[in-house]
């Protein structure tokens, strides 16, 4: 894909590109693009590992907390995930769900990737009331649950930085026949509209991804969306936590074979790009688009808070390959303060939701 990179720069006008499009380009790119390839992404063989992957018991215990809110509250039984990977997340949840409740559940699948579009087909079992959708318009006007796991995170960014005392957009172009930076000042209108309402304040020397595309997705969350909850896990820092001395080089990371790569102008299409979630923003732009911010948890304190630990077997098992055995890892590492679970957080907003 670096050839295709190189004539697709030396051919733009100003024979440079912005990093959204270097990052939408290599993550989404019908043909070469990271996503859209036929290639094992997540899991062992893959590049990343995800919550969802590490055990069922993860998309088990969400069922469990759904299944309390559509109780407690005026909720249709309707799920929809953005981005739902292989599907694992998906087909445990809906076997929890058959388990503990009479209500059928009804489950809809939005996913851009067509390689794991192939294995949700071969992991779950479709239907009525079971779908792959093309565009959330089509569940429009929806009731619910909207669920994402780690999908903003994957969202194309800008890259700003302050360079004496101005603000200055990293570019991507090409130098000595290779990808490289280059350096202009900062003109989008749009990202220094994002700069003052989420109140960042960018400090000489500093680093930070500005990511626009993540308020149209806000926006048609919202605008879809009846009535209902949407559940958010990624991982982010807020506007305190940008300041700290050590997050100066900003979060734009790829990962490639579990290997972290700092550089991701390196291995365009053959790796997972990322970047922290803005999580002030993302709650701000929610309340401005009619979802009320209810609470954020980390991870681990929220499948705790949620029951997680009814399902650990208090048991001793000698067979490391049990059932409860490894049932009882897998509960660990989500709950642990050196497991995965500490790296993410969960943001639920509401709309519209008649409290009994």
């Amino acid at each position: 894909m670096i050839n295709f990179f190189k004539e697709w720069i030396l051919n733009s006008p100003l024979q440079r590109i912005t990093y959204a499009e270097y990052i939408q380009l290599a993550l989404y790119h019908p043909q070469y693009g990271y996503y859209m390839r036929d290639k094992c992404k997540i899991g062992r063989d893959g590049d990343f590992i995800t919550s969802s992957n590490v055990s069922d018991i993860y998309g088990r215990s969400i069922a469990k907390w759904f299944y309390k809110q559509v109780k407690a509250n005026k909720l249709k039984a309707s799920i929809c995930e953005i981005g739902a990977g292989t599907g694992r997340f998906a087909n445990a949840f809906i076997d929890e769900w058959n388990k503990i409740s009479t209500e059928p559940i009804h489950y809809f699948i939005l996913e851009a990737s067509p390689h794991h579009r192939k294995l949700q087909q071969d992991e779950i079992i479709f239907s009525e009331r079971v779908k792959q959708i093309d565009s959330l318009m089509e569940i429009s006007p929806f009731e619910g649950l909207i669920f994402s796991n780690e999908l903003f995170d994957a969202f194309p960014v800008h890259v700003i930085e302050k360079q004496n005392g101005q603000l200055m957009e990293i570019m991507v172009t090409v130098e000595n026949d290779q990808l490289a930076e280059s350096v202009v000042p900062l003109e989008n209108e749009q990202i220094l509209t994002f700069l003052k309402e989420s109140g960042l304040n960018i400090k000489d020397g500093q680093r930070i991804e500005i990511p626009l595309q993540m308020e149209d997705m806000i926006c048609s969350i919202a605008n879809v969306l009846a009535n209902g909850m949407v559940l958010t896990v990624d991982y982010g820092y807020t506007n305190e936590e940008w300041k700290k001395l050590w997050r100066r080089e900003g979060s734009l990371r790829g990962y490639y074979q579990h290997q972290q790569i700092n550089n991701i102008l390196l291995y365009p299409g053959e790796m997972d790009i990322t970047s922290h979630v803005h999580f002030d923003a993302f709650i701000n732009l929610g309340s401005k688009n009619g979802l009320q911010f209810i609470n954020k948890w980390r991870q681990d304190e929220f499948l705790i808070t949620s029951g997680i630990l009814e399902d650990l077997q208090d048991h001793y098992d000698p067979n490391p390959f049990s059932e409860v055995s490894k049932r009882n890892r897998a509960i660990r590492s989500l709950i642990m303060p050196s497991g995965i679970s500490s790296s993410f957080h969960i943001i639920l907003q509401e709309k519209e939701i008649r409290k009994k």
